[in-house]
């Protein structure tokens, strides 16, 4: 460990390079994911809030959200069978406000239940983003495929879907905006899946992969963030490849005075510890104060949990590269490393 560190001292523009580079990498990684989680959460809000449970849609839909229509029959049946079930469907619109502004939302609607917003014939509850552009308690909104009217009851906190702000309406309201008689999905919480004969299972992490668009974009963000991962791998390899090979001739000298392999692989293993400990306590840092001056309405949202996590693979993936770039030290003899050094 002594000798690690006095390596790093003698050699600081090296080392501060690669920890500049990890420190970047990191960063950026630490930016993506934040902004991955954000909409997710942007995205999805009204699922992942849900409690754990299976959802249920129609066989015929192709998995596809959109395309699922529960029977009427079926659903009364299932609702029977198990009372803490609920039915809903979302569907994306828009209101008019009293100043014939219009706003873009997601409707949904359900059966009785705790899980959802309890709203009567003409009312609706709003997701409070649209409280910021000016809609109170009280309007009166329009739809106009809707006969009625709209009265604004409440707000509620983080309640998105696709992006857009939730608007919780009665089913008969739905039914006549979207000429549709049928919910679109059965939601049973607990962790046993019964099997419902005509309809297809899924957890909560496979319902969301049947919404449009959430699959997508998550994927590509992922790849972006691993990509970033075996990157910041592929660097310490390399780096501690070129430091070996201009260091034969030490590390020949080393052994022949009796030291053991392996401390040479505990040097580069120090090295590489402090080099990320240093770089991720900084990138960590920076990301929180993001968090805090990222614009207003940017999704961002960097849990401790993810970051924790985040840190732990880039050592794992920092421990494996140095280490791969370390095998060709098993393979040096001591008198032929060094003559090659004199040479």
């Amino acid at each position: 460990m002594k000798m690690a560190f006095k390596e790093m001292k003698k050699s600081k523009s090296k080392f501060l390079i690669l920890g500049s580079i990890i420190f970047l990498v990191s960063f950026l990684t630490f930016i993506i994911s934040g902004l991955a989680n954000g909409l997710s959460q942007d995205n999805a809000a009204l699922i992942k809030d849900m409690p754990n449970g299976h959802f249920y849609l129609n066989e015929d839909a192709n998995e596809t959200y959109n395309l699922s229509k529960i029977d009427e029959e079926l659903q009364k049946d299932v609702l029977a069978k198990h009372p803490e079930a609920t039915a809903f469907s979302i569907q994306m619109g828009f209101f008019n406000d009293a100043e014939d502004k219009q706003h873009s939302v997601a409707f949904v609607t359900s059966t009785e239940s705790d899980l959802f917003q309890d709203v009567k014939d003409g009312e609706i509850v709003l997701d409070r983003s649209l409280e910021k552009d000016g809609v109170q308690v009280g309007d009166i909104l329009t739809n106009n495929m809707f006969s009625g009217e709209f009265k604004v009851i409440g707000f509620v906190d983080q309640q998105k879907y696709s992006h857009a702000p939730v608007a919780f309406i009665h089913q008969t309201n739905y039914q006549e905006i979207y000429r549709v008689m049928e919910l679109q999905t059965i939601f049973i919480p607990g962790k046993e899946a019964s099997a419902i004969s005509g309809l297809d299972s899924f957890t909560n992490k496979g319902f969301l992969n049947t919404i449009p668009s959430y699959n997508a974009e998550q994927m590509s963000l992922n790849m972006i963030i691993w990509f970033l991962v075996i990157i910041s791998g592929m660097l310490f390899a390399i780096f501690f490849y070129m430091m070996n090979v201009q260091k034969i001739g030490l590390y020949g000298i080393l052994k022949a005075i009796g030291m053991k392999t392996i401390s040479l692989f505990q040097m580069i293993w120090y090295q590489m510890i402090t080099i990320t400990a240093v770089s991720l306590v900084i990138s960590i840092a920076l990301s929180q104060v993001f968090n805090f001056i990222a614009p207003e309405g940017m999704p961002f949202s960097l849990t401790m949990n993810t970051v924790l996590t985040l840190s732990a693979v880039f050592l794992a993936v920092g421990f494996i590269g140095a280490t791969i770039s370390g095998f060709q030290i098993k393979k040096i003899e001591p008198l032929q490393a060094i003559q090659q050094g004199e040479m």
